[in-house]
């Protein structure tokens, strides 16, 4: 057994970890990273990236079904879902190359193994030092200054719905299907669920979607949910909402999966080949050693200040493990608050309703700010503009037209409270909502900003001058 001294140890190397990592390089502090499986976590090998790459497929599956309306003939279409998820490593082994050349290029020590928190020992009077059981069976023991905790989340499972990885699977066996089924049902309308009933449904599964709350997406803006439930069955993916699954009822046999849930006093009977349990992710905080340290857990996720610190000043805890927006970008952000706080560099603290969130389905969901329910609910005047997709050439152009701009406004202040898209590539350009908000713009001043025209963007500043009423419906 040996040990090591650094500035900083990070133990986890997702998004959050290796990004905390490269900003303490970058800030002249030695730094390790301690990982058990591969650089990037779950968002490059079992979330973010992944479930994208096989959108895109689907989004052009999709499109090359309906390219006469381009005026183009392709002939037959075929689906070779082996080359689909070829294409899916491909993207991954990239982006992954990618993070260990910034690790090498940030001279930042990479330890593969698994690491355990120790509690006051031979090599340090306090806690935080990690002991790392690397590949080879070896223990080598690092001590740093300051630890960063980064150990991220798996998905959440529900009794008796265990993941078998044959007919009832989670978001990280989905991500290996070796062959498409022809029908699954999904529980859960969260993000992740509606994510991937979009793509199974451009793959040509027949989905349905089981939601115990009232409406899909249940934390966008309510009138954002009602128009993806209208899509949605639109194009035929039927939304079970308001409906509880009886656990009890689960049965599994080899035509597929049964499963009952109540629904307004009614039970209802629901078959699928295979079953996705998609009802969010829990923190990874068992197994890593915190009961060594005075570190608080609650409610099953680390408890930190703004700054990301726990009940133990030396030791940081971001991303999924402390809870909160579970999101690779705000992860990053925590990251970085936390390494700047402890090199005493000026740390700007996440404000979480101007972190913009997306929901990569078809159409694309982006939103940033309170919703208007939420807004009310704060007592704001609240104002509101809308716009819809169908006013926009570029939308037409595109060949997507659905969907629509909301703008959330407080009238007394004329401060944007919160900016709601649905419609085509809405995720690429929340981003000018975003900034808005972050630089207390009113609906005015973006709205009078020069779009480029035509580009689907049109529908922000619209959007914004329909606050007060002066939208020109381009």
């Amino acid at each position: 057994m040996s040990n090591k001294t650094y500035d900083i140890v990070v133990l986890g190397g997702g998004t959050g970890g290796y990004i905390a990592a490269i900003r303490a390089a970058q800030l002249g502090k030695t730094v390790a990273i301690v990982e058990k499986d591969k650089l990037g976590g779950t968002c490059l090998h079992r979330g973010c990236i992944p479930s994208k790459a096989l959108l895109r497929s689907a989004e052009i599956y999709s499109i090359m079904q309906e390219s006469d309306r381009y005026g183009i003939s392709t002939g037959e279409i075929a689906l070779h879902f082996d080359k689909v998820q070829e294409r899916k490593q491909a993207v991954i082994n990239q982006m992954h190359t990618g993070i260990q050349y910034l690790m090498k290029k940030n001279k930042i020590d990479v330890y593969q193994g698994t690491g355990r928190i120790m509690g006051a020992t031979i090599f340090s009077p306090r806690t935080g030092s990690v002991s790392v059981e690397l590949e080879n069976g070896e223990i080598e023991v690092l001590v740093p200054q300051n630890l960063i905790i980064a150990t991220g989340s798996t998905p959440r499972y529900l009794p008796d719905l265990t993941p078998d990885g044959e007919r009832i699977l989670s978001s990280d066996e989905a991500l290996e299907l070796d062959k498409l089924p022809k029908s699954i049902l999904i529980i859960g309308g969260g993000v992740i669920g509606v994510e991937w009933a979009s793509m199974l449904n451009d793959f040509g599964v027949e989905v349905t979607i089981v939601e115990y709350e009232k409406r899909l997406v249940n934390n966008e803006d309510e009138e954002i949910s009602k128009e993806l439930q209208r899509l949605f069955r639109k194009r035929g993916i039927k939304a079970v909402t308001g409906a509880k699954v009886l656990l009890d009822s689960v049965q599994v046999d080899g035509d597929g999966v049964k499963v009952k849930a109540e629904q307004n006093g009614e039970i209802i009977e629901l078959i699928g080949e295979k079953l996705l349990v998609s009802v969010g992710r829990k923190a990874c905080v068992d197994g890593y050693g915190l009961e060594n340290t005075d570190v608080k857990v609650e409610n099953g996720v680390i408890v930190v200040n703004e700054y990301m610190q726990t009940a133990e000043s030396h030791i940081y805890a971001i991303g999924d493990v402390v809870g909160g927006l579970q999101l690779a970008h705000v992860a990053s952000h925590e990251g970085i608050v936390a390494v700047e706080h402890i090199c005493e560099e000026d740390a700007h603290p996440i404000q979480p309703h101007l972190v913009p969130k997306c929901t990569y389905t078809r159409p694309e969901i982006a939103s940033v700010g309170y919703t208007e329910a939420a807004a009310r609910a704060k007592n704001y005047d609240v104002k509101v503009g809308k716009f819809p997709f169908k006013a926009i050439g570029k939308a037409h152009v595109y060949g997507d037209a659905d969907g629509f701009v909301k703008v959330v406004a407080d009238s007394a202040t004329n401060d944007i409270l919160g900016v709601h898209i649905i419609g085509p590539h809405a995720t690429d350009y929340i981003s000018e909502a975003a900034l808005a908000q972050v630089l207390n713009a009113t609906p005015w001043e973006v709205g009078t900003t020069i779009h480029p025209h035509p580009t689907l963007s049109e529908a922000i500043g619209e959007a914004m001058l329909a606050a007060d009423g002066k939208a020109f419906g381009i």
